[in-house]
């Protein structure tokens, strides 16, 4: 199974008034554990830090996974800038339309003289499996599979088992992810709907380096 893990220093509790430092720590300490653990992939999603504070974050992420010589790659949301500047494994980008292409990411990077990146993008329709498919991105994202819910209340529409099985088959050699709402109780069933493996912010995280919500 691949696993795919997704910071959100937000849902981190935080230990004290100073609240962002202690967001950034728990988060530093989080990605440490998941790289010692050899997940596979860890996508930097902090979409609010400004563009040096990111860059700062992601350089010392990348220093401490070769220290340990880790086998995680490291792929910057939507930030190739700020990969290449932190020497990050890859970008991750959305389906949305104008978004830069795989094959623009890895000529961005050739041209930096830097290896071919990864390339993780999601998708929430066929139509953009489809489309992902055919601009040969390294991975594919789906979801959300089981939607999001708050007091009962469902706050994001889930896609379904049926649709993952559907987009796995759309997808063809590219390995599917599934996204969204995945649990201990309900990975597997992801697994066998044809999906390589799991992308989450909750599933991976340890409480004792701060409460995931």
């Amino acid at each position: 199974m691949i696993r795919y893990a997704i910071t959100d220093r937000s849902q981190l509790s935080p230990k004290s008034a100073n609240a962002e430092t202690d967001r950034r720590i728990a988060l530093f300490a989080l990605v440490k554990q998941w790289a010692e653990q050899q997940i596979e992939y860890i996508q930097l999603r902090e979409k609010d830090l400004p563009a040096a504070e990111l860059e700062q974050l992601a350089c010392a992420i990348t220093a401490m996974i070769r220290s340990i010589k880790s086998k995680t790659k490291l792929l910057l949301n939507s930030r190739p800038d700020v990969a290449l500047a932190a020497s990050a494994d890859g970008v991750h980008l959305t389906a949305t339309h104008g978004q830069l292409t795989p094959t623009q990411l890895r000529t961005l990077f050739a041209r930096a003289g830097r290896p071919a990146p990864v390339v993780s993008i999601s998708c929430h329709t066929l139509e953009e499996v489809t489309r992902v498919r055919a601009g040969q991105a390294d991975l594919i994202l789906f979801g959300p599979i089981f939607g999001k819910t708050i007091a009962g209340a469902e706050i994001t529409p889930a896609t379904g088992l049926e649709a993952l099985r559907s987009a796995c088959d759309a997808a063809g050699d590219i390995p599917v992810l599934a996204l969204g709402g995945i649990t201990e109780s309900n990975a597997q069933s992801c697994l066998e709907a044809g999906a390589k493996g799991i992308a989450a912010i909750r599933f991976f995280a340890d409480p004792i380096h701060g409460k995931i919500g």
